[in-house]
């Protein structure tokens, strides 16, 4: 079975409509998940948390979708090569 990862993250942006962060040294990283539905769960309750500050926001990346492990890579993306 193949594990699709998923990053909930989350911080105040610097304006509703966008998607820049006010501090990055401040993102606040909820954690890592094996599927998308226990990533979703956490980002709805992160999310709930801050629903009364409209410069809050939380995301779900799709690590999985960063990568093709079909595709080779070369040495110096190896870890631990």
């Amino acid at each position: 079975m193949t594990q699709r990862l998923h990053l909930v993250f989350g911080g105040e942006l610097t304006d509703p409509s966008t998607n820049v962060f006010r501090d990055v040294d401040d993102i606040h990283i909820v954690g890592m998940y094996p599927d998308y539905d226990s990533a979703y769960n956490a980002w709805k309750a992160e999310a709930q948390k801050t629903v009364d500050n409209a410069h809050m926001r939380y995301f779900i990346a799709h690590l999985h979708r960063l990568r093709d492990e079909a595709t080779e890579v070369s040495s110096t993306e190896e870890l631990g090569g």
